[in-house]
């Protein structure tokens, strides 16, 4: 289940209203979105209460044969965005664990003194356990423990663990990322541990740990969660908390992970849970937030791409221009087909340093620092385009002598299903090693990028995205209107610059083929030597 945010409560006699709809199917699990809005029947008011994610996996059959799902087909706009962005979840699901651990061990969350404050709530105070027995209520066809209850029996113990800290009732906020590790079943005892980890000015986290045993036998470790409590006061606002003093060693583990957990959240509603158009362009980029500025850089493409509003302004040989008017900024697609495969191109065009051979606004592009095997950071010079800018297509004021800067984050994507495109994604970011130099104006890239799609017989049908900012729409309605030379010669000067190293190796490819030979070479001693 991914980060639940509860924005409202609801209370006794409103109706709860619940709608679930499976978003993708990947080969042995499935993501489903969930959304809870609640009801008031007497004032006739709807508000929403929360929409998570939860993913299920398939049981192997009674021969231990996995079992494949059936792909999904999305119909409608909302349905395409959801099944295009669920891959980037699964992504940041995969790598959640590995980020904690990473913010730990590097030392990149500060780690606070927890002895340091006289008045402070010892831990033990708030320390909860409870036994739950499930019987046949509790569980499903299966005879396994429904999730929902056991995530109920895990709320109850943290509110009242949440309670002993102000003697208050708490406000259940947050609940963290959190993976079902096994089941349990139906004559189970489950045992519930609950204590706060940490209490912050106006919130606390409450950590509770699920294990299941029967009469007989070992306990299991079934699913351990983290969640955030308010305690609200008489207007409804979140009142100051004491602090905690933890237990020695394994609670100050806990304290001092609590630290963590809580930057981790402010990055991803920082950066996801709030819209494009309200995350300030040029995010600060460290490695504790790459993955969600990652995450963001891409879904945000996509769901520019999936949008079914697109107005085709113009087209000249077969190059097409179309524009999608937003509130408050415009949004362009230039695309055509391109006799060149889709892995070949994705090739190419994601090496933002071989753009300057063929895209004139860009006169100089560095490789500031690769992240990983998907994520690279550039800076990139271009022209001026007056106030504001973008990275493609067109600019202005050559002839000042002007230069504008971008720090752009790339992220690129290979497709997970057959029908899904390669997607290289831009987006502005800051970084303190490389502030706005002398005699350079800095750029700022919404979103932009590539997808790439393979069609028929070793064709592409690339498509570039750009989101202009209002201050430089003055400058892109010239080209707009009628695709004059700007937009249909740089990509026309793209289309060339594929097809010509159509055959050519890129170094990532020459990469791959090399190791692949090295590793041919070292079977074919070893074969050779087995045979001796």
């Amino acid at each position: 289940m991914d980060d639940i945010h509860f924005e409202h409560t609801i209370s006794v006699g409103q109706v709860v209203n619940i709608k679930a709809k499976v978003n993708r199917a990947f080969n042995t699990s499935m993501e489903v979105g969930i959304h809870v809005s609640c009801e008031d029947l007497f004032s006739d008011r709807h508000w929403r209460v929360c929409h998570a994610y939860a993913t299920f996996v398939t049981q192997r059959t009674n021969t231990g044969k996995k079992v494949i799902l059936k792909p999904i087909v999305p119909q409608t706009q909302k349905e395409q965005v959801e099944y295009s962005v669920a891959a980037e979840r699964r992504r940041v699901r995969m790598l959640h664990d590995d980020i904690i651990r990473d913010l730990l061990s590097h030392g990149s969350v500060q780690q606070a003194d927890s002895c340091a404050v006289g008045n402070a709530v010892a831990a033990e105070r708030t320390k909860v356990e409870s036994v739950e027995l499930v019987l046949p209520p509790h569980a499903n066809h299966q005879v396994n423990t429904f999730g929902g209850q056991i995530m109920a029996w895990m709320v109850n113990v943290a509110t009242i663990a949440a309670s002993r800290l102000f003697q208050a009732h708490p406000t259940l906020r947050t609940i963290d990322m959190f993976t079902f590790r096994g089941p349990s079943h139906v004559g189970d005892r489950i045992l519930l541990s609950a204590i706060v980890n940490n209490a912050f000015k106006n919130s606390m986290e409450v950590g509770v740990r699920a294990e299941a045993y029967q009469e007989e036998g070992p306990n299991r470790h079934i699913n351990s969660a983290f969640m955030t409590f308010e305690v609200l006061d008489d207007n409804g606002k979140p009142r100051t908390l004491p602090r905690i003093r933890p237990e020695p060693l394994e609670g100050e583990r806990r304290f001092n992970e609590a630290i963590a957990r809580k930057k981790i959240r402010l990055d991803r509603k920082y950066i996801i849970s709030q819209k494009q158009g309200e995350v300030p362009l040029s995010v600060p980029w460290d490695p504790t937030n790459q993955v969600y500025l990652s995450y963001n850089n891409v879904s945000a493409l996509k769901m520019l791409a999936a949008r079914n509003n697109w107005r085709l302004s113009s087209e000249k040989d077969k190059v097409r221009l179309y524009t999608l008017e937003q509130k408050f900024m415009l949004s362009i697609r230039v695309e055509s087909e391109v006799d060149i495969p889709a892995h070949r191109a994705f090739c190419l065009l994601a090496e933002l340093r071989n753009r300057a051979s063929w895209d004139t606004h860009y006169q100089k592009c560095e490789l500031i620092h690769q992240v990983d095997d998907d994520d690279f950071l550039y800076r990139v010079v271009t022209p001026s385009v007056g106030l504001g800018g973008v990275g493609f297509p067109t600019s202005a004021n050559q002839g000042e002598g002007i230069l504008q800067d971008f720090i752009l984050l790339a992220s690129k994507r290979k497709p997970y299903d057959s029908g899904d495109p390669y997607v290289i994604a831009l987006r502005s970011v800051s970084l303190p090693t490389h502030p706005t130099a002398e005699g350079y104006k800095r750029g700022e890239v919404l979103c932009a990028g590539f997808t790439i799609l393979d069609t028929k017989n070793n064709t592409s049908l690339i498509s570039y995205y750009n989101q202009a900012s209002p201050e430089v729409l003055p400058y892109i309605s010239t080209d707009i209107a009628g695709l004059s030379s700007s937009f249909y010669h740089t990509f026309c000067s793209c289309s060339q610059y594929l097809t010509r190293n159509r055959l050519q190796l890129t170094s990532e490819e020459q990469t791959g083929q090399n190791q692949a030979k090295s590793t041919e070479t070292c079977l074919s001693v070893a074969l050779d030597s087995t045979h001796l």
